[in-house]
């Protein structure tokens, strides 16, 4: 319901936008000679998209790098708690009370 609400208060200024626009623009690829007629609106919201797609597809391809060391990290993270488990569950050595004794080679 929240999407539907925002989506509406996004696009309702697009849309009016784009009825207010209505003057065709001549658009033409430079090296070629290819013209097109197109309402101005439209024009402008086209090179938005565009430019909201590419600018996110950046972002994305940045993002890579960090999301492959987040998963080597949480592999890392995992190797190392099934490590401490296994630690954890070996029954523990019985602690001496005395004091340590080293036996020192004799000398001949």
């Amino acid at each position: 319901m929240i999407f539907l609400i925002i989506t509406i208060i996004v696009c309702v200024p697009f849309a009016i936008f784009a009825l207010s626009n209505m003057e065709m623009v001549r658009l033409g690829l430079w090296p070629t000679d290819y013209v097109i007629d197109v309402p101005i609106s439209l024009a402008i919201l086209t090179g938005m998209a565009l430019g909201i797609l590419l600018g996110g597809l950046m972002v994305w391809v940045a993002e890579l790098g960090q999301r492959r060391r987040a998963r080597r990290a949480e592999r890392t993270v995992r190797v190392l708690q099934s490590q401490v488990d296994a630690l954890q569950a070996r029954p523990s050595a019985p602690v001496s009370s005395g004091p340590a004794t080293l036996a020192l080679p004799s000398a001949r």
